[in-house]
């Protein structure tokens, strides 16, 4: 029993240490009396539990004055033991704390020794009684530096082994020097404690007081271990926040924390921060108004205090800064430090001067703007407006106030423009683009058309911190100027069709449309046959006038969904979507009746026919482009075709189109794999039929084709522009071949009309007779009327300077016309 209460004892004594340790000044004097009272109860209990277990043969009882003096020593000798070793972690203040420890022990022990009561004496050994001393003071040490220096359970384990060692050994080793001597007993007259009694009551009282105590210490250790948990995990929090400086102040005012923030904000490190005094942070102005101790004392006053203004870092550069100071008090109401959080408002700052300066801007301003003007805060409702917005919406300033909506604010003057209700959609959608306009970071613009004779343009530009500025403009007459504008570039300005770029935006459309469904889309190519002779005959002002008068016939019998466009001159175009083929049929016959038609003008009757081309989508061509191309192609058919109008699309004509255009491209290479050849056809005198000359004709053997006549090659190389090389080409070998025969025979060369245009033609005549040496006598270059009739002026003077050289034309050739 007694080694279980000394086990007992010691483990809670060296965690009741431990929690005095970690308490803080306040709270270790109370663990320090709890401790001192459990850890000398078990020692007392230990010693009495076993003197119970002595038996000298002799019936013992117990004086109780000893015995209650040897408790008290005990329970002193520790509190005063254990309070010097934690006053200082040296190993002469635990040396100390052992000594006083382990001679309060042994006093317990040889004070309550001489409580016992027998029939003799107790005879001490000198040595024994001296050397138990020592052994009693030795453990203790190590025993304190286990239990204050370490944490961990084991620590714990050892130094309350250590502890149970030290009484052991004091205990058995007095216990070995004493000899008891019988001797008579006379009548003791102190209060005596048998045997029993004294075990019962140690034994209730020690287990009671270890439990009690072993309780409080584990729940207490287990308190504190979840406390420092908390603290770590607060402290970690508090110290990594970056955009917020925390720190905490003692009573004086003295920095005891400091935060990543802190150190981001002031400049300062932890190191460098704790231990200054606050009003370092305050400008000089400031401590000497007495700010930084007004502060404190107004935190002290009324729990917290809230400042705004400028303070300044290490570096000396200064921020506009937002304060709160909290007191920190505890349990007895007493304050004992501060909590100071500092955000830096730098920016806040200067939004809030600049809404002031644009505030002046405006009251400046806003009298003498044409534009209404209103400011709209982050509540989204109206905090100014001007003069302007009044005049716009024709109300009384008193119907919007500042605290409005702009809801309500456009309700209102539409209400009042319109003379009735806001329709419901036409608000609804208003207020959709006027959210669309605010998520937008630049803002954004609507037009509402409030009458007739009032559209306004509304536009929106947030401010930082939120909020927004609405301008209204009267745009009516920009806005009928720009509608105009508009309709001038997608319409014909004559005739007032759509012009190309519009129709085929409307073309794209309508295929789009198409996709997927069985509707088919026709394009239709137009062009009004033998205008050009109308404008020469009777001029431009009456071909533009038909023109309009048939653009005005063709609008008239435009269903619903069909369109039809001039492109410039006499070329128009139009489309129609349809189910199946009847509808376009009778779509092409109305356009036939309205184009070949014939038009009163003045006294004029003007006979008009068109040729048209029809292909259709997607059966003629996948693409827009293809599909109008091949319209193209049709209606070109058509123009050739005699005594017909309107001619659809086959899949030979776009063969037909593609040979052309496969000649066109061979042609430019011709002359370089030397396909071209010249024949020689003779010229007789009708009278004499004697050989007078002879006229070059060209003829094209094709690598593939084989020969390739004139009529089908020549058109092709006009249309292209190589006639001009081809001609070129055949000059110089005309005049080289004749050049070399043995009669000075004349050599005939056709000049197309495209090569008389040619600003070089008369350089080319001369260099091919100085390189064949050919005289310009012998020379004849034939030209035909038509190409004369083009150009007459132009056909003039080249004539005439070819003329001048001495190259001469064709009897039949009409020289004197020219």
């Amino acid at each position: 029993m007694a080694l279980l209460i000394c086990v007992a004892a010691s483990i809670v004594s060296v965690l009741l240490l431990r929690q005095a340790r970690d308490s803080d000044s306040r709270e270790r004097a109370k663990w320090l009396q709890v401790t001192g009272i459990v850890s000398g109860f078990g020692i007392w209990a230990t010693h009495f539990v076993a003197m119970l277990g002595y038996n000298p043969g002799l019936p013992i009882v117990y004086a109780a004055a000893p015995t209650i003096a040897s408790l008290l020593v005990a329970i002193g000798a520790t509190y005063f033991g254990f309070r010097i070793a934690l006053g200082s972690p040296r190993w002469s203040q635990r040396w100390i704390s052992a000594i006083v420890i382990g001679i309060g022990i042994a006093a317990m022990h040889y004070l309550g020794m001489q409580a016992a009561r027998f029939a003799g004496t107790f005879m001490w050994s000198t040595s024994y009684v001296l050397a138990s001393v020592p052994l009693a003071i030795l453990p203790i040490a190590p025993a304190l530096k286990l239990a204050l220096s370490q944490q961990c359970g084991a620590s714990a384990t050892k130094a309350a082994l250590l502890v149970i060692v030290s009484i052991l050994l004091l205990h058995f080793t007095g216990m070995a020097g004493v000899q008891l001597v019988q001797a008579p007993v006379g009548a003791i007259r102190t209060m005596l404690l048998s045997p029993t009694s004294l075990a019962l009551t140690i034994a209730g009282m020690a287990f009671a007081t270890l439990s009690l105590a072993a309780v409080i210490a584990l729940v207490s250790a287990k308190a504190r271990t979840t406390l420092r948990k908390t603290e770590r995990e607060f402290n970690i929090f508090v110290k990594g926040i970056r955009d917020c400086a925390l720190f905490m102040l003692d009573s004086d005012g003295r920095v005891v924390t400091w935060n990543a923030g802190a150190e981001r904000l002031k400049g300062y490190t932890a190191m460098e921060a704790i231990g200054i005094m606050h009003c370092r942070f305050y400008s000089a102005e400031e401590r000497r108004a007495g700010l930084p101790s007004k502060s404190l004392e107004e935190a002290r006053r009324h729990g917290e205090y809230h400042e705004e203004g400028w303070r300044y870092r290490k570096d000396g550069s200064r921020f506009w800064a937002h304060v709160t100071i909290e007191a920190v008090y505890d349990e007895a109401g007493v304050c004992h430090g501060f909590a100071k959080f500092m955000r830096d408002m730098s920016r806040f700052k200067s939004d809030q001067d600049q809404l002031v300066a644009l505030t002046q801007s405006l009251d400046a301003a806003l009298s003498n703007m044409q534009h209404g003007l209103c400011m709209f805060g982050p509540d989204e409702k109206l905090i100014m407006s001007n003069s302007r917005v009044s005049e716009i919406f024709e109300v009384p300033p008193d119907k919007c106030p500042p605290g409005t909506t702009f809801e309500d604010v456009f309700r209102c003057g539409l209400e009042q423009r319109a003379g009735g209700p806001v329709p419901a959609a036409l608000l609804h959608e208003v207020m959709q683009r006027h959210r669309d306009c605010l998520l937008s970071p630049s803002g954004g613009a609507l037009i509402v058309p409030f009458t007739e004779s009032c559209i306004l343009s509304i536009a929106h530009q947030p401010m930082e911190g939120g909020g927004w500025i609405t301008t209204f403009d009267d745009i009516t007459e920009r806005y009928r100027a720009e509608r105009h504008i508009e309709h001038m570039a997608l319409h014909d300005g004559l005739t007032g069709l759509p012009n190309r770029l519009n129709f085929i935006d409307r073309l794209e459309d309508e295929i789009t449309r198409a996709q997927g469904t069985e509707t088919k889309v026709a394009v239709i190519g137009i062009d009004l046959d033998r205008f050009k002779e109308i404008n020469d005959t009777y001029g431009h002002a009456t071909g533009d006038k038909i023109l309009a008068m048939t653009a005005e016939k063709a609008k008239a019998m435009l269903a619903d969904g069909e369109c039809f466009a001039r492109f410039g001159g006499d070329e128009f175009a139009a489309f129609k979507p349809f189910g199946d083929q009847a509808e376009l049929s009778e779509f092409v016959n109305r356009l036939e009746a309205c184009l070949t038609t014939t038009i009163e003008l003045d006294e004029l009757a003007v006979h008009t026919s068109a040729s048209i081309g029809v292909a259709v989508y997607p059966t003629d061509g996948e693409t827009r482009e293809h599909v109008q191309n091949n319209a193209d192609l049709a209606m070109y058919r058509a123009k050739i075709t005699i005594g017909r109008v309107a001619c659809y699309y086959e899949e030979g004509m776009d063969e037909a189109a593609r040979k052309r255009r496969v000649l066109a491209n061979d042609l430019r290479d011709a002359i370089a794999r030397n396909e071209f050849t010249l024949v020689f056809q003779a010229q007789k005198s009708v009278t004499t039929e004697e050989v007078i000359g002879y006229e070059a004709l060209l003829r094209w053997q094709h690598l593939r084709d084989g020969w390739i006549p004139p009529t089908e090659f020549i058109p092709i190389a006009e249309e292209s522009g190589e006639i001009v090389r081809i001609g070129e080409w055949v000059l110089r070998n005309a005049c080289r071949e004749a050049a070399g025969w043995p009669e000075p025979w004349r050599v005939a060369v056709n000049i197309s009309s495209i090569q008389l245009m040619a600003v070089d033609l008369v350089e080319i005549v001369t260099e091919a007779l100085l390189e064949s040496s050919l005289p310009a006598s012998r020379l004849e270059l034939e030209i035909t009327e038509t190409a004369i009739i083009s150009d007459k002026l132009r056909a003039l003077h080249v004539l005439r300077q070819i003329k001048a050289l001495g190259v001469t034309c064709p009897p039949s050739a009409p020289m004197a016309q020219i």
